[in-house]
């Protein structure tokens, strides 16, 4: 479902703040020029009910700012530089090239695959695609990093300055959604790390390394947000894109898809605050609440007269908040340097494309460009055009996997209009899976079940009382078509003149007072 505008449950503690925020100093990815007005900002969030609350004296409101990084997974079969598989719940450890454990003498050999994800996805978010990018050391030493540096894109990234449209509900209205756009400052190619099992019992760490060196993108996104549905709206219309694209399948709860918050508060006109890093939030709904319960606790921090540290925090879904991991005071020095194993990473277009070139050893943007697919905003129009169906409609069939193709088989398989399709799929059939948390894949109701449902319905066969009493009998998943569980229960409509007029007329003669 599309999310919400800002106007979270924190806010509703906050006064509001009498007078407009005045206009300051564009802001950028961090503390210094950048490209949006910090007033328009302000306005915007203001004007949606409430995001920018003031503070406890009432006399200047906050503005929250709120910027994205995020590392997903890349769809492939094998690793970033090593021919090793990529499986999920693999036997520890056994998944681990001589490359992946960083023994002496090997070198990292770059899969294409990864890179064609790279540039499809780049070209996706509106993104200029650099034909020469740079691979990069980033040093820093854990146990899950054999080789004590990871390879990404520090200097040059694959693809930079794009830029992802989301939409949310402006006011909590259903009715009323409004498009919102953030910054793609850019997108770069790195490895995974290892993962780190923690054995507090036998005061232990074990290492899995079955993830080191899996190729993952980072999307980072500017500072153009300001409350947790807005990061929420914009991290799941990411997701969704990544995985029309088939660059990666982005399923949050096996990691595949993992959000860092950067969130600081100011006063409009005044500089950028400090700011905290929320990181690895694993689920959308996490991220909102994340997002908005660290405005607050900075908002409240400030108001009593505190400072905000620069630190690393994660957030505690249990407890609903968020809790400091590390400070950031001394800033690590990550002692970037090239990576000299592999050359430049070279791209082509149509017109750089040399004449003699082998076509399988280069990669041609332009190539991946023309068969890039319906994007989610593409499929949305679609559908509302060619069904007659409504806007936020269309995001919640794309919102969940699989239900816009089982709305469109309906369709073909019914005489009944697409608007009242619509209905049974969103309100019944929908209700019923999240009420016991089944995917549509899942669901034993299939497209042709319920459009011989509805087609009984359209043919005024059946009620829609008894068409709803048949729904609740197929949900049981006994193998019965809806005409068999009509016939069984008597469901049917009479049609019979006659027949009729006997039942009144037997209903009067028992009723001759009445």
């Amino acid at each position: 479902v599309a999310l919400r505008g800002c106007g979270g449950a924190w806010r509703q503690g906050w006064q509001q703040s009498a007078g407009r925020a005045r206009p300051g100093p564009s802001p950028g990815p961090g503390p210094g020029p950048g490209v949006s007005p910090r007033g328009q900002r302000t306005a915007a969030c203001s004007a949606r009910g409430g995001a920018v609350p003031a503070g406890k004296s009432g006399l200047a409101p906050w503005v929250p700012v709120v910027g994205l990084e995020i590392h997903a997974q890349i769809s492939s079969n094998s690793k970033l530089f090593s021919g090793s598989q990529v499986q999920f719940a693999a036997p520890p450890n056994s998944l681990v090239s001589f490359f992946d454990a960083s023994l002496p003498g090997t070198l990292p050999v770059l899969n294409r695959r990864c890179v064609e994800a790279a540039v499809m996805t780049g070209l996706a978010l509106n993104c200029s695609i650099n034909k020469k990018s740079l691979f990069d050391r980033k040093h820093y030493f854990y146990a899950d990093l054999p080789a004590g540096y990871q390879i990404t894109q520090q200097r040059v990234p694959i693809a930079v300055n794009g830029s992802l449209s989301y939409s949310l509900y402006k006011d909590n209205k259903m009715s009323q959604m409004v498009t919102k756009t953030v910054r793609i400052k850019q997108i770069q190619l790195e490895q995974d790390s290892g993962k780190s099992l923690h054995d507090d019992t036998r005061s232990q760490t074990l290492v899995d390394l079955n993830r080191a060196g899996v190729g993952l993108m980072e999307v980072v996104m500017e500072h153009d947000m300001c409350c947790g549905e807005e990061a929420a709206a914009a991290a799941r219309e990411l997701q969704l894109i990544l995985q029309t694209l088939g660059s990666s399948q982005a399923v949050m709860a096996e990691g595949q898809l993992r959000v860092d918050a950067n969130v600081s508060v100011h006063h409009p006109g005044e500089p950028y605050g400090v700011r905290t890093e929320v990181k690895n939030i694993n689920s959308i709904r996490f991220l909102a609440k994340a997002v908005d319960y660290e405005i607050q606790r900075q908002i409240e921090e400030l108001e009593d007269g505190g400072t905000i540290l620069n630190e690393t925090r994660a957030f505690d879904s249990k407890l609903g908040c968020t809790v400091p991991m590390r400070d950031k005071e001394g800033k690590q020095d990550y002692r970037f340097m090239p990576e000299p194993n592999l050359p430049p990473l070279i791209l082509y277009d149509a017109k750089s494309l040399p004449a003699n070139m082998n076509h399988q050893q280069v990669i041609n943007i332009d190539w991946i460009h023309e068969r890039l697919p319906d994007l989610p905003s593409v499929k949305r129009e679609k559908l509302v055009e060619q069904y007659g169906i409504l806007p936020e409609h269309s995001f919640t069939l794309l919102n969940e996997e699989g239900l816009a193709e089982f709305f469109e088989n309906v369709v073909k398989q019914t005489r009944m209009k697409p608007k009242k399709v619509i209905g049974w799929v969103l309100q019944d059939l929908l209700s019923y899976l999240k009420q016991r948390s089944l995917t549509v894949k899942e669901s034993p109701v299939s497209y042709f079940l319920l459009a011989d449902l509805l087609n009984l319905l359209e043919k005024e066969e059946i009620s829609s009382t008894a068409a709803k009493h048949v729904l609740a009998e197929l949900w049981k998943g006994e193998g019965k078509t809806p005409l068999e569980i009509v016939k069984e229960q008597k469901l049917q409509l009479l049609e019979d003149q006659k027949e009729l007029e006997q039942i009144c007329q037997a209903v009067i003669d028992r009723h001759e007072n009445e």
